[in-house]
């Protein structure tokens, strides 16, 4: 017996399991730490700092008149509402070895099959659910951004987007953050990780998903050029990528209250008031956003959606 199993069965506290996430953990604080001292120097060099002062951060062909309209609110919540469920429900899909209950399809309604109905279990059957609602508000959100002016907040329109997006990244390592001009233009690096998620994440998500569901046709002639295993090869990493992207950006987002000097509410107040100046009516929307998310985490669970379920095929067990 070793001797960490002596320590379990004496009650005592196992510190295997912590070492290899320390060892991460403070590799990360080192690497990260290197990042920032190289980037403090490199801002001592006169040839860098003119190059900062001439590409800021923001390119300015992509600055708004309209700031940021209400809907784009609404928008950026219910993205991040959806996201997390289907984040949860993916990772869910792939860990739980006896789910708990399983849908089947009514081969009944407008299409019939001669196949039998599709047995899935809860958990692929909310992830396919919350999806579909994804993909609808991302419709609205398409329709809305190229309706306005607000697509030129995400699409680079110029080559100087990307020396503005290395003098982002030179900013944001030395903590000395770029200007906050989230109202009318995102920083270079900010539109590029947007532009990311909208226009390559986004449609790589919603084409693998929908390979690997029954709803893709089995004899669909594309399936040679684009066979399940690929499309599963791809969809897990998309959905890693989002999820480090909302790490990040929430990182940012309050981290820049402090080494940016944004204020505790610069940020939030866009976000949920779509105003520059309404700081306390945007934390009590954010504070409501965290509980329905948190609501919406503890109810989706085939207990509680099991009638909601029913109304579409059969839960069981």
């Amino acid at each position: 017996m070793n001797t960490s199993s002596k320590n379990k069965k004496k009650g005592g506290f196992d510190v295997q399991p912590f070492i290899k996430p320390a060892l991460i953990a403070g590799g990360a604080i080192v690497v990260l730490a290197i990042i920032v001292l190289i980037a403090i120097w490199l801002r001592t060099i006169p040839s860098v700092e003119a190059f900062i002062e001439k590409y800021p951060g923001q390119d300015p062909v992509n600055e708004v008149e309209s700031g940021l309209p209400a809907w784009l609110g609404w928008q950026h919540f219910l993205n991040a509402f959806f996201m997390l469920l289907i984040i949860r429900t993916g990772i869910l899909v792939r860990i739980t070895e006896r789910p708990k209950g399983h849908w089947t399809r009514n081969n009944k309604g407008l299409i019939k099959t001669k196949k039998a109905p599709a047995k899935i279990t809860m958990n692929l059957w909310t992830h396919y659910m919350v999806d579909a609602l994804w993909v609808l508000n991302g419709i609205v959100f398409f329709v809305l951004l190229f309706a306005t002016d607000q697509w030129k907040r995400v699409v680079p329109l110029s080559w100087d987007i990307f020396p503005h997006a290395i003098s982002s990244a030179l900013q944001y390592a030395s903590l000395d953050w770029p200007a906050e001009m989230g109202w009318t233009n995102y920083n270079a690096l900010q539109l590029l990780a947007y532009f990311t998620v909208i226009f390559i994440a986004a449609p790589i998500s919603l084409i693998t998903g929908l390979r690997m569901s029954n709803a893709w046709p089995e004899d669909s002639g594309i399936n040679k050029i684009f066979p399940a295993p690929v499309a599963r090869a791809l969809h897990f990493p998309t959905m890693v990528f989002f999820l480090v992207f909302i790490v990040i950006h929430v990182f940012l987002v309050f981290v820049g209250a402090v080494v940016g000097g944004h204020g505790i509410f610069g940020n939030l107040q866009h976000m949920y008031a779509a105003s520059p100046d309404a700081p306390w009516f945007a934390f009590i929307m954010f504070a409501l956003s965290i509980v329905v998310m948190v609501a919406a985490w503890f109810l989706a669970r085939p207990i509680f959606l099991t009638p909601i379920a029913n109304m579409f095929g059969k839960v069981s067990r």
